[in-house]
């Protein structure tokens, strides 16, 4: 019997096996010409490296949700949305600056849901003519209200100096370090708020 087995009553391997977390990768667009896509799709590849959690792209576009509180709208996309938010233990919001702060589909996604939001953790990644911080701070007064505990390390991607032509996504280095370091907080915060839920 190991050392750790008599302090503890339990096997090392026991300990190892628990279950990864699920964290959604939330692309905060639906416009057309949108570059929320490329964007997520970086951030899953550099998560999907680290091993840590079980990372899926969850696009807005998908759930065709009517506006909140819209007469006649059709109930089966809020419900499928409910669905894979409640699945989560967190998130990375991907987040484009419209206006000086976030869409209005990711606002209208966020209001349509209460208890699916809370107690979980979230890192925001933006992008814009200034990195997106406007609308990174805006999303960060919604999500504590919505109980959602917000991470410090912020990754922001300029228009001129991480898109080629403000279309093509080339972050400079820097960038995927900073999406790491994100990760390094939102991935010990939701697993600490799984365990109030």
């Amino acid at each position: 019997m190991s050392l750790f087995s008599k302090l503890f009553g339990r096997d090392k391997e026991e300990e190892t096996t628990v279950e990864k977390l699920n964290i959604g990768i939330i692309l905060g667009s639906t416009r057309e010409g949108r570059l929320s896509p490329q964007v997520g799709n970086w951030v899953k590849e550099l998560a999907d490296q680290r091993g840590d959690a079980n990372y899926t792209v969850i696009d807005l576009a998908d759930y065709k949700l009517p506006l909140l509180g819209e007469s006649g709208a059709d109930a089966s996309g809020a419900a499928a949305w409910a669905e894979v938010i409640a699945k989560q233990d967190g998130f990375v919001f991907v987040v484009q600056e419209y206006n000086h702060s976030i869409t209005a589909s990711l606002k209208n996604a966020l209001d349509y849901l209460r208890v699916e939001w809370n107690n979980k953790a979230a890192g925001i990644v933006s992008y814009g003519s200034v990195g997106g911080a406007r609308a990174a701070e805006h999303l960060r007064g919604i999500l504590g209200e919505l109980l959602v505990a917000d991470v410090r390390v912020h990754p922001a991607l300029s228009l001129f100096t991480d898109f080629e032509n403000g279309a093509e996504l080339k972050p400079a280095a820097v960038q995927a370090d900073s999406v790491n370091q994100m990760l390094d907080q939102l991935i010990p915060w939701s697993t600490a708020l799984k365990t109030i839920r």
